[in-house]
């Protein structure tokens, strides 16, 4: 077969793209944060920042302030091209993106218009390569065995939708949703190849109490992302603070993780959007990195 000039030029172009994601994946440890942290970041301070401080992936919740990341200019679709070798220079991946879109409703317009929105996010990740998209089940509406049933049915729904575009959706650990056998009665509901969890691990601590060790027994088999953050109490409620300063058992989070041979990303999720007040991006993530490396290590040498 014979190539021209450019095509042979472009291909050794493309062959080293390859090895050096190669090269940079191997080295880091399986880190990533959520966008949420860093609202006023441009897409390429991002994944700089990423790479400069060892991270292996990104979580993509918003850029710059703007949630509907499928309406940013960044992933239009003749961009998407760019932004895939954006990440793939760095040696990076997108771990997930996140959706605002939940399944409670029991309005049928209103559930039909998040189903919607959900799809157009399973589109993105599609075409950026990322595995997860993350939805909520957000709220109990009415009694709660309906609602259980009618989260399990969008789950099943959506799962139906990203299979054949090689995303799962993964619904989080939060709102009303935080302990585990609720969650687990869900998941078994839903049954479905392409549906799982997004184990927030501070919100099944913080606000159903439940020990790491438990939740990973009732949930770990659905388990393929996971938020970690710290916070301790503040009144009647929390106020989130840097790694390894709280009451939170991020450690154990890590430990238990690890031990169940876990195989995604230890995921950062800094609430930077909601809470304005919390420490600088460049201050928090780049702290996560460093209390989460040690973390990891401690967590992996253990475990094996």
């Amino acid at each position: 077969m014979k190539f021209t000039r450019r095509e042979f030029v472009g291909t050794l172009a493309l062959t080293g793209l390859a090895t050096r994601f190669a090269s940079a994946a191997k080295k880091r440890l399986p880190l990533a944060f959520s966008t949420l942290g860093c609202p006023k970041w441009s897409w390429l301070q991002i994944l700089d920042f990423a790479e400069q401080h060892g991270f292996a992936a990104v979580e993509l919740r918003g850029l710059q302030g703007e949630m509907d990341l499928p309406s940013r200019p960044e992933f239009a679709k003749e961009k998407i091209a760019k932004a895939k070798k954006d990440i793939a220079v760095r040696g990076l991946k997108i771990a997930c993106v996140s959706s605002s879109s939940h399944l409670h409703d029991t309005d049928i317009d209103k559930r039909r218009q998040q189903i919607a929105d959900a799809c157009r996010f399973i589109d993105l990740a599609s075409a950026l390569e990322a595995p997860y998209v993350r939805v909520f089940g957000d709220k109990i509406e009415g009694p709660k065995e309906a609602a259980v049933e009618r989260i399990a049915a969008g789950l099943r729904e959506l799962g139906e939708y990203a299979g054949p575009r090689n995303v799962t959706v993964i619904m989080e650990s939060h709102g009303d949703f935080t302990d585990s056998p609720t969650l687990k009665e869900i998941l078994t509901r839903a049954d479905s190849d392409h549906a799982a969890l997004l184990w927030d691990a501070h919100h099944t601590f913080a606000s159903s109490h439940e020990e790491p060790e438990f939740t990973r027994k009732q949930l770990g088999k659905w388990i393929r992302h996971c938020h970690l953050k710290d916070s301790v109490p503040s009144g009647n409620d929390r106020r989130y603070v840097l790694t390894g300063r709280g009451d939170v058992p991020v450690k154990r989070q890590f430990a238990t993780l690890a031990g169940m041979g876990y195989s995604g990303y230890y995921c950062f999720e800094w609430e930077k959007v909601w809470h304005p007040e919390l420490e600088e991006p460049e201050i928090a993530i780049a702290d996560f990195a460093r209390i989460a490396g040690r973390y990891l290590s401690e967590a992996e040498r253990t475990s094996g």
